[in-house]
């Protein structure tokens, strides 16, 4: 059996977790920018709260029933999923644990006897949140399609599944997929699930019903075969590794306001260059290519919003490196290409590739013995900004007043990660 652990509106959790005055109560919390609603309570749901909505539109309905606002505040997001999965992997080992997103993990539980499968459920959904004071839901079933259903089946009616829900019987399983629509299953995307309609496949039970001939012919080849399997119960997508080496690094962000100047530009690029370039030192590597893209911003009179257009380019690096300055000048080499007098800008961002192992690179003889010793000078930047949640030394190139950051209006403190946003008990 696999199950899979899904934390409950999980940015929404982490703020109530150091809010208990905010239980039971409507919580909202904003993409970057604060731009759009990316999580809400069980409570702001029921009042209306649309999901992946402008913040603007539901801004009416938010005051009215004072609703909670938070912005992202991804240290304290990124700090409560570690424990999570950590603790996962503590109950579990790690090899049983696949981490599917920050707040889902998949756990292999082919090792527990069938008739102890419900109690382990809820061994792990009082374990969790008891460890850590994040909600979860636990759904479980013969592969990882099924266990997603059952999950989202688990959320539905949570005062009579508290959360949990196992689908080991032909009967649970076909009552499951009978009660999810085709839209609803995890590898079904909004074309797809047009598509099926017409054929008159409106749930997943029907879905089911199908063979391995049609799923080729209808259905994406290799990829329908395998979800109509999995929905037969057959295991047809295994576990996987982490990904510890990621093969792109990409570091984007939206503006605060509208940008217009060729300085503020090359601020924030450098400031994500930055950024990239120690996401890339953390996992051991550099790169070779570094890319650089600008989103103008667009005026729309329609009820559709327009994305803007995008432009970027790219240029290879000599060697591949994981130095922060030796990756800012050609980005900002990059922007001053990409950059047009009199557009307006609303977005930034660099990309990292052709990745590969630091070790692999050769130290060059005829630099002096400083300068081939820089990357213990990145690593002692990274530890203190580490160590301080923030960018407390940073390269000129990144600026000092930063006007063209983004919006955090309603930004929470960093409880877990910065002493002087501890909680202090009374």
């Amino acid at each position: 059996m696999i199950a899979i652990v899904d934390c409950n509106s999980f940015y929404c959790s982490c703020e109530r977790l150091f809010r208990p005055d905010l239980e039971n109560k409507p919580v909202v919390v904003l993409s970057n920018n604060d731009g759009c609603i990316i999580s809400r309570s069980d409570e702001a749901k029921a009042l209306g709260v649309g999901m992946a909505g402008p913040y603007f539109k539901a801004k009416p309905i938010i005051e009215a029933n004072n609703v909670a606002v938070f912005s992202s505040n991804y240290n304290l997001y990124g700090d409560l999923s570690w424990r999570v999965m950590e603790t996962l992997r503590i109950m579990f080992s790690q090899n049983n644990v696949e981490v599917y997103s920050v707040d889902e993990a998949f756990i292999n539980l082919d090792i527990i006897p069938l008739e102890q499968i419900e109690d382990v459920a809820l061994q792990i959904k009082n374990t969790v949140e008891q460890w850590t004071g994040i909600k979860v839901s636990v759904g479980i079933a013969a592969t990882k399609v099924l266990a997603k259903v059952a999950n989202r089946l688990s959320k539905k009616n949570k005062a009579i599944t508290n959360c949990i829900m196992v689908l080991n019987t032909k009967e649970k399983v076909d009552a499951a997929l009978k009660q999810t629509s085709i839209d609803a299953v995890w590898g079904i995307g909004f074309s797809y699930a047009e598509k099926l309609l017409k054929y008159n496949i409106n749930t997943a039970y029907d879905l089911s019903k199908k063979d391995i001939t049609w799923a080729k012919k209808h259905l994406g080849g290799v990829i329908g075969i395998r979800l109509i399997q999995e929905l037969k119960g057959i295991r047809s997508i295994q576990m996987k590794d982490e990904l510890l080496n990621k093969k792109m690094i990409m570091t984007t962000r939206m503006f605060g306001a509208a940008v217009t100047d060729i300085k503020s530009i090359k601020e924030a690029v450098a400031t994500y260059a930055s950024r990239a370039a120690e996401k890339l030192r953390r996992q051991s590597c550099a790169a070779k290519t570094i890319s650089v893209f600008l989103v103008a911003k667009q005026e729309s009179h329609n009820a559709s919003f327009n994305r803007g257009t995008t432009i970027n380019t790219y240029t290879t690096l000599p060697v591949a490196t994981s130095l922060t300055h030796q990756l800012i000048k050609p980005a900002i080499e990059l922007v001053e290409r990409l950059f047009e007098q009199g557009m307006v800008y609303k977005k930034a961002g660099v990309m990292l590739s052709d990745i590969v192992l630091d070790t692999s690179i050769q130290g060059n003889l005829f630099l002096s013995e400083t300068k081939n010793k820089t990357r213990f000078l990145m690593d002692v930047m990274d530890n203190i900004n580490f160590s301080q949640r923030g960018d407390v030394l940073k390269f000129a190139a990144s600026g000092t007043t930063r006007n063209w950051k983004m919006q955090q209006n309603f930004h929470s403190p960093k409880y877990t990660s910065r002493w002087d946003d501890l909680c202090v008990v009374k």
